[in-house]
């Protein structure tokens, strides 16, 4: 963990979607830059006088490379006064002054149990670099579902690299699911809804447990969460009731 201020220069910076956008951060001080996959950096934004009220918190969503440069994907927030000055004022070639890595939203030490990576938006950063870290460093795991949800297709992130990634890897599930999307005008095999409903079934198929009845033996597992507080809220009371403990629950709160 380094709360020591850094410089970093964001060396590209593209469009993910109509209201997200990828930054590469490298930082010339260190030939490496160490991290896990999960943590965060801070930004210290030159929009308030205040320092606590210039900071801004971004999971990383590149994986340990060996390299100096690490990516954020960051989400244009309507009267956020933090992106608003990252959209209109960061170009390429500018510097950000920043903190990190910080977080415990990292992987357990040995992976003896199914994986369920839950997410909203932005919420897939730290999944895509654990996911990355672990298939590119053959660690030993079971069953990992990334369950991503979001609004429309055109608002899907990284949804095309996911996809490649789970037809590589059997052991890796890409299940992406949108709330305001309309099965019928687009491919059939697509899910529509939110994310509690898909590791519910997921969970009941894997025990054995028909909706609606008490929980069974569950299989093991761990549940990590990231997004907004409603999703998290939900999904804590909705993963307690198919039967696992809350110490099987780890999460990373956006706003």
């Amino acid at each position: 963990m380094s709360l020591i201020w850094q410089t970093g220069k964001v060396i590209r910076i593209i469009n993910e979607t109509s209201n997200t956008r990828r930054y590469w951060i490298e930082v010339p001080d260190v030939t490496t830059f160490d991290f896990e996959p999960g943590q965060f950096v801070t930004l210290d934004l030159p929009i308030h006088e205040k320092p606590n009220k210039r900071w801004r918190s971004y999971s990383i969503a590149s994986w340990p490379d060996g390299s100096n440069v690490f990516e954020l994907v960051i989400v244009l927030l309507e009267g956020g006064a933090g992106t608003t000055w990252l959209f209109n004022e960061v170009k390429e070639g500018d510097t950000l002054t920043f903190r990190g890595p910080q977080g415990k939203f990292t992987l357990p030490e040995t992976i003896d149990r199914d994986l369920f990576f839950i997410c909203t938006g932005t919420g897939i950063a730290p999944f895509r670099s654990m996911a990355h870290h672990i298939l590119n460093h053959n660690i030993s795991h079971q069953n990992i579902y990334l369950i991503f949800g979001c609004r429309k297709l055109a608002d899907s992130l990284y949804a095309k690299e996911m996809q490649e990634l789970s037809e590589k890897v059997t052991s890796f599930q890409y299940i992406p699911t949108f709330s305001r999307e309309v099965a019928e005008n687009h491919n059939h095999l697509i899910r529509t809804g939110y994310v509690h409903a898909i590791y519910e079934e997921i969970c009941r198929n894997n025990c054995g447990q028909a909706a609606g009845s008490e929980p069974a033996t569950v299989k093991p597992a761990y549940f990590y969460l990231c997004g907004w507080k409603n999703m998290i809220d939900e999904a804590k009371q909705r993963i307690q009731a198919l039967g696992y403990d809350r110490k099987a629950i780890h999460l990373e709160l956006y706003g």
